[in-house]
C-alpha cells in the first residue's frame, strides 16, 4: 500500500550539513525525511521557488526529453529502504505502455515536481523510517535534565571557552 505525499520542505542536517527533503502526507500526520545530495537539493529548491535558468538543468532536460517523446510521468514511488538507503521508481507511460525506472528518490522527486506527477511512499518504508528515527533520536528523561542542569550550574564561565562550537 502506498501513501500519497508532497514535498513539505528542504532543511539542512546541522550535524552533517547534508540537505534533507521532507515529504509529508495531506493530513500532516506522517512525514519522511530523506537525506539527499547538494545538487539534487538545489534542483528541488529551484523548482519549489520557481527559479528559471537560461539553459536547462539536468532535471529540466529530462522533462524536455519526456515532452518531446510524448512520455508521461504517471507517478514516482519511494518504494524501499535498505541499509539506510532509499530507493525509488519513476513510472513512465508512452503509447499506452508503462515502464518503471529505478531512480534515487531525490531525482525522482525533482522530476515529479517538474512534471506535476504525484509522489507516493510505500507504507513499509514509512514504518522502517519511523523505526530508524526512533532508534537514532536522543530522548532525555527528567533525571538526565536535572543532572545536566546541575553540572552546568557548577561550571565557571571560563570553562565554556575550552569547547569549540
Amino acid at each position: 500500500m502506498f501513501k500519497r505525499m508532497t514535498v513539505h520542505s528542504l532543511v539542512v542536517d546541522p550535524q552533517s550539513n547534508t540537505p534533507i527533503v521532507i515529504l509529508i502526507d495531506a493530513a500532516g500526520d506522517r512525514h519522511l525525511p530523506i537525506w539527499i545530495g547538494l545538487l539534487e537539493a538545489t534542483s528541488i529548491a529551484t523548482q519549489l521557488e520557481k527559479v528559471n535558468f537560461p539553459r536547462p538543468m539536468t532535471h529540466d532536460l529530462m522533462k524536455n526529453v519526456f515532452d518531446q517523446l510524448k512520455v508521461t510521468v504517471d507517478r514516482v514511488e519511494v518504494c524501499d529502504l535498505r541499509d539506510n538507503t532509499y530507493y525509488a521508481l519513476i513510472h513512465l507511460r508512452t503509447d499506452g505502455e508503462t515502464s518503471r525506472i529505478d531512480a534515487r528518490p531525490s531525482d525522482a522527486i525533482a522530476i515529479a515536481l517538474r512534471t506535476g506527477a504525484p509522489i507516493y511512499v510505500k507504507e513499509e518504508v514509512l514504518l522502517k523510517s519511523a523505526h530508524r528515527q526512533d532508534q537514532t533520536q536522543t530522548v532525555f528523561r527528567k533525571e538526565d535534565k536535572d543532572k545536566i542542569a546541575e553540572v552546568l550550574e557548577q561550571m565557571a564561565p571560563e570553562d565554556f571557552s575550552k569547547y569549540k562550537m
